[in-house]
């Protein structure tokens, strides 16, 4: 990771919120763009650090969101602080905007763009907008509002995400923001600090995944108790438990919390963008990412991942 770090400030983000945090030497921060699985790999990591299905609160209490905006900093260190279970600190900055510290493993998770564009399509109607702009005002933030579509058509809200053209350091929810998180992630994942994922192989083999994970953290699990731990991180599993579940802060950021857990299906992007569209979509990605990593982010797998030193 390099020196000095990309500073990355969004409408519900601020990457300078880092600045001065104290980490332990086994810290995990999970850090992917929106939609990509963020709050799947959140699960997976507490699951095997605490080694039990049975999460003691909150995911959002257990793996914080350290720099969004809308929570006082002093509020989430504090909570960090008081922590005594190793821990697994949420964010959606890519890697080149954290800082690096000994032993800390970054976990990143990708996802094909164009369900990534659906599943935020779905996010972003199921925001609640006063609440959002009551904390908005609350926190006396000099940036814009996050985003709502202005489109009430899925298909143009779709091609809204995948046209929109600000650079990352001011919109990463959106093909050129996901694109550059991942892109920095992909140009390091041979780093053995640096665990790089997809949605698809976890979709696939969720229970290889997760062993993966385990190995590349360090943690050793009971082979009784792997069986509860893949269930429990199982999408189903993960639905009905969207009252513990869902990232919503405790602020009541959603309308819905259950339909945070709308599907977790790849594809959906098929039933709406045109052949047209899929071409303009195909053109616009070339020119953001390499051939290699095109690849990657359609179809997962082949990313090389080291093994853990001895």
């Amino acid at each position: 990771m390099t020196v000095p770090r990309v500073r990355y400030r969004t409408g519900l983000t601020d990457s300078g919120w880092w600045d001065g945090f104290e980490f332990r030497p086994d810290d995990i921060v999970v850090s992917t763009p929106s939609k990509c699985g963020t709050t799947w790999a959140q699960m997976i990591c507490m699951l095997l650090v605490l080694g039990s299905p049975d999460l003691p609160a909150p995911l959002t209490a257990l793996s914080p969101w350290l720099d969004m905006w809308l929570r006082p900093v002093r509020e989430v260190r504090d909570l960090l602080d008081r922590q005594t279970h190793r821990r697994v600190i949420k964010t959606h900055t890519p890697l080149d905007g954290l800082p690096v510290a000994p032993g800390v493993t970054y976990v990143v998770v990708g996802r094909d763009p164009r369900d990534v564009a659906v599943s935020m399509s779905h996010h972003r109607a199921n925001l609640d907008s006063a609440v959002l702009a009551r904390l908005h005002d609350a926190a006396g933030l000099e940036l814009d509002r996050p985003r709502q579509p202005r489109a009430t058509d899925p298909r143009l809200r779709v091609l809204e995400w995948i046209d929109a053209d600000q650079p990352p350091a001011e919109n990463l929810s959106c093909l050129r923001g996901t694109v550059w998180h991942l892109a920095d992630a992909w140009s390091r994942r041979q780093e053995d600090r640096v665990v790089l994922l997809h949605y698809t192989d976890l979709s696939r083999d969720l229970a290889g995944q997760m062993r993966l994970v385990a190995a590349r953290l360090r943690i050793e699990v009971p082979e009784s108790r792997w069986p509860d731990l893949i269930r429990a991180a199982t999408f189903g599993k993960m639905r009905q438990r969207a009252a513990e579940l869902a990232p919503d802060e405790g602020l009541g950021l959603f309308s819905d919390r259950d339909r945070f857990f709308r599907s977790g299906s790849s594809g959906q992007w098929r039933q709406l963008l045109t052949e047209a569209d899929q071409t303009h979509y195909q053109r616009r990605l070339a020119a953001l990412a390499p051939a290699d990593l095109r690849h990657w982010l359609h179809h997962g797998s082949g990313a090389a991942v080291p093994s853990p030193p001895r």
